[in-house]
């Protein structure tokens, strides 16, 4: 298995320039985000809370929420065809009717669907990192469909579970004020899933799948093509660390912006002829202008469901926590058919369909 088992990928064809500059940006800020992140926080401690919230804040303009606003754009430019009003459409409704049932289910049972959204988010991340390993790190040792989908319960579960391992209380409280926002009655059942016997087992069990995870792809890689195993071993590894050291309020929030937003933008340039073939001379200040342009009608129309969201709510939200829980709320709605549109994106690209 090769990266040409991502065959779809119009627009980069015949374009390597464009995914070696993506594969260095998104390798680049992902590990300088992570040692920065670690450094600091080893060396002067954690910032007061309420700094940690500033990354998430900066999140709903700058790539957190704009990454998934070029959905109606991204399904047919992967397939080489023009972009319709019934293309604009099928994506406005999967949207409209996915969205408005996840909100209310937020409603009906919070508790229930801020367990949802860790299992939806924990599958989106890992998505998000499978198709950078294959697309820019050229991973031959995830060669069959089981590697893929352990890869992305680890990768999407390093930033779901290590911090609820490593920062109980912190992640507990995130928790409580999510789920209280809707019904304070409910925040009592989650705290079976914080106690220490849970997060033993926890730790315990995601361990191993981790260690056995990279044993498996050390195994599969051989001895000469041990490169992009090694990036996975270093970013797997530097994951772990970064979410058992950096506040899981801080983490997210930059992990969120650097690491999981910046891969699914550079992988929308490279399926984008305009964007990729300013990737491919260099040009990133004009493929990200492009983006900008291209995302920003969407991202307005996610900020419409943010205020209407909070119209919605019995109080209005009177704390940055308050306000943080909101618009995570609203993230949580709109990722349900984000997912979709991405997992089309992967069957286009053949993400889940290795040539075995």
């Amino acid at each position: 298995m090769t990266s040409d088992s991502i065959p779809r990928d119009t627009a980069a064809r015949g374009r390597d320039g464009a995914r070696r500059r993506a594969a260095r940006l998104s390798l680049g800020c992902g590990l300088l985000t992570i040692g920065v992140s670690i450094s600091i926080t080893t060396v002067a401690g954690s910032p007061r809370l309420i700094y940690q919230y500033i990354p998430l804040v900066l999140s709903v303009v700058v790539l957190g929420l704009p990454h998934g606003a070029v959905d109606h754009l991204a399904l047919p430019r992967v397939r080489g065809d023009p972009v319709t009003a019934r293309s604009i459409g099928f994506v406005c409704v999967l949207y409209l009717f996915v969205g408005t049932a996840y909100a209310v289910f937020w409603w009906l049972a919070p508790a229930a669907a801020f367990t949802l959204f860790v299992l939806v988010t924990l599958v989106h991340w890992g998505q998000g990192d499978v198709y950078a390993l294959l697309a820019f790190v050229g991973a031959d040792h995830l060669e069959t469909r089981a590697d893929r989908l352990l890869a992305l319960v680890v990768r999407g579960g390093i930033p779901m579970l290590v911090p609820l391992i490593a920062f109980p209380e912190r992640y507990a409280s995130v928790a409580e004020t999510l789920v209280g926002t809707f019904d304070p009655g409910s925040t009592a059942r989650l705290e079976l899933v914080v106690s220490p016997t849970v997060r033993t087992a926890l730790a315990v069990a995601f361990g191993t799948g981790i260690a056995l995870t990279l044993l498996f792809g050390f195994v599969r890689a051989g001895r000469d093509g041990r490169g992009p195993w090694l990036v996975d071993l270093t970013e797997t590894l530097g994951l772990v660390a970064y979410f058992a050291v950096v506040p899981p309020v801080l983490a997210i929030g930059l992990y969120f912006c650097f690491w999981h937003s910046l891969r699914h933008v550079l992988r929308t340039m490279l399926v984008d002829p305009i964007a990729s073939a300013a990737l491919d001379r260099g040009a990133i200040v004009g493929a990200s202008r492009r983006f900008s342009r291209d995302a920003t009608p969407l991202t307005a129309g996610g900020l419409m469901v943010l205020v209407a969201m909070g119209r919605t709510l019995p109080q209005t939200p009177a704390t940055v926590p308050d306000v943080v829980a909101l618009y995570l709320v609203t993230i949580a709605v709109l990722t349900l058919p984000h997912v979709v549109v991405v997992t089309l994106l992967d069957r286009e690209q053949r993400v889940w369909s290795p040539s075995d």
